[in-house]
């Protein structure tokens, strides 16, 4: 009996060896270099002879092989899972009292996973005093290894890696400063005080906002981003917003208009009143009414920046890009800027009640958030990979549920895609003549009530159903657009 159960083991071990491929197998022997030594390691040339030097040292058996899943589970070979009897959720669950692999083994790991060929260019360009001469061609993973040999990096000295981290992509530093902080205590992480963002920045731009006839619109122009070869070679450079998609173009739109008007000026100041024409299709006058930006405090703008997944989802590269330009950007505009990262569903929710709550928002001119996150239509994922639909989370600031910013402007800007579908280009001859407005938009008289969910102004960085693009160096199309326009056109 004890044979049948040795050999059925030993089938288990060979199906998931013949499962694995060249780079599995590199993976494997990095994730195992605090199991094993660096010299057993070097002779490694498949996945069987990881498990005979695991087997050897008594991390795996036939009675116990967690360390084996747990290997599988890192570098993300789920499906082999089932072959030891795991599932994805019952290594998790386990992970903190069964695990081998250590919090610096698996950060090298994830931080090699992140770079790309042209940062690891960069990278040994920085290093090319260090490397050998002949030396001009490795993976992210061989020069981790290497660096660690020449005594460079270690545990506890982390700073060539993280000035080479800084140089070449500075969001290659959160996977770094994420395990210094579950380091120092996993406490402190999960507290994870907002950091106020502040800074002056170059001109910028804002879209003219207008209300026609009690339907609010918005004149967007984020198709501008200069967009080269939209069909070439785009994979080498963008990333997407719901795992391995792009994230696309922007779009804006409002969810509810207001009875009386208002034109959305909302980052206007008070003696500088930008004119906005109001057609009515009876009378043809002009109108002019702007909310007033006249309080003690213009605004709170509040950024939540998801960045690192704890499933499936990939991080979004280049999004701290964004973060920092939208702190940058409102911060000029005269708003407090408040910046949280990394959030789950339950934390971001959370936050919305928190922020409703806030005493000060009654002497605040208007409120701001900004969400960077992957997302689906109609909602955004927490780093729980857990959605949120955008409706609850505006709906935390409505008229009735937050009255201290009753007819005051909420902007809520979304970067997350909505879906997978990519949007195909259109070709024009010539822009089209502006229909007649419709019944429905003709001019409502004013009145002294609002709607519950007047003063919304909701911004989307794509459509229902599709993706929206990410540079992961230069951040999204969208919020860069969108914080170009901000600087370029809004009065201060």
């Amino acid at each position: 009996m004890g044979d049948d159960i040795s050999m059925k083991f030993l089938q288990q071990l060979l199906v998931i060896d013949e499962n694995l491929g060249t780079e599995e197998v590199k993976a494997l022997k990095f994730l195992c270099s605090d199991l094993i030594s660096f010299k057993k390691l070097e002779a490694v040339e498949s996945a069987q002879d990881i498990f005979k030097l695991l087997m050897a040292e008594d991390y795996l058996n036939k009675e116990d092989t967690f360390i084996l899943a747990e290997l599988l589970y890192r570098i993300r070979c789920h499906f082999l899972l089932q072959k030891l009897g795991y599932t994805k959720e019952t290594v998790q669950e386990n992970l903190h009292w069964k695990g081998k692999v250590s919090q610096y083994r698996y950060m090298l790991y994830e931080l090699s996973e992140d770079i790309t060929s042209e940062d690891l260019k960069r990278a040994m360009f920085l290093l090319r005093n260090k490397l050998p001469k002949k030396l001009t061609n490795m993976s992210s993973l061989e020069l981790l290894t290497f660096l660690e040999k020449q005594d460079l990096l270690a545990e506890n000295n982390l700073q060539i890696l993280e000035k080479i981290c800084v140089d070449i992509s500075p969001d290659l530093l959160k996977t770094v400063n994420k395990y210094k902080m579950e380091r120092v205590s996993l406490a402190q992480q999960e507290s994870n005080l907002p950091v106020k963002e502040a800074a002056s920045f170059s001109h910028h731009s804002c879209e003219g906002l207008f209300r026609s006839g009690g339907d609010v619109q918005l004149l967007t122009s984020s198709q501008e981003t200069t967009i080269k070869s939209l069909g070439s070679n785009i994979h080498d450079t963008y990333t997407e917003e719901f795992g391995s998609l792009q994230e696309h173009a922007g779009s804006m739109h409002f969810i509810a208009s207001r009875q009386d008007d208002k034109v959305v000026n909302v980052m206007h100041g008070i003696s500088a009143e930008q004119p906005a024409r109001i057609s009515n299709p009876e009378s043809k006058t002009e109108k002019l009414m702007t909310y007033k930006m006249d309080g003690p405090h213009r605004g709170y703008c509040l950024i939540i920046n998801n960045f690192s997944f704890i499933g499936t989802l990939q991080k979004r590269r280049g999004s701290c890009k964004d973060a920092e330009v939208l702190a940058q950007v409102f911060t000029w505009l005269g708003l407090d800027v408040k910046t949280y990262e990394d959030k789950t569903s339950e934390e971001i929710e959370k936050l919305m009640q928190e922020w409703r709550s806030m005493k000060d928002l009654k002497d605040r001119d208007c409120f701001v958030c900004c969400i960077l996150s992957h997302g689906e239509s109609g909602s955004v994922y927490g780093i729980d990979e857990q959605q949120v639909p955008i409706r609850t989370i505006m709906s935390y600031f409505s008229a009735r549920q937050c009255p201290q910013l009753a007819e005051k402007p909420k902007l809520f800007f979304i970067q997350a895609c909505q879906g997978k579908k990519i949007q195909q280009a259109v070709y024009i001859e010539a822009d089209a003549q502006n229909p007649d407005l419709l019944p429905t938009q003709q001019v409502v008289s004013p009145s002294e009530s609002i709607p519950e969910e007047a003063d919304f102004l909701l911004g989307m960085a794509t459509v229902n159903g599709y993706v929206s693009f990410r540079h992961i160096h230069e951040g999204t199309w969208y919020i860069q657009a969108l914080c170009n326009k901000l600087q370029l056109l809004v009065p201060r």
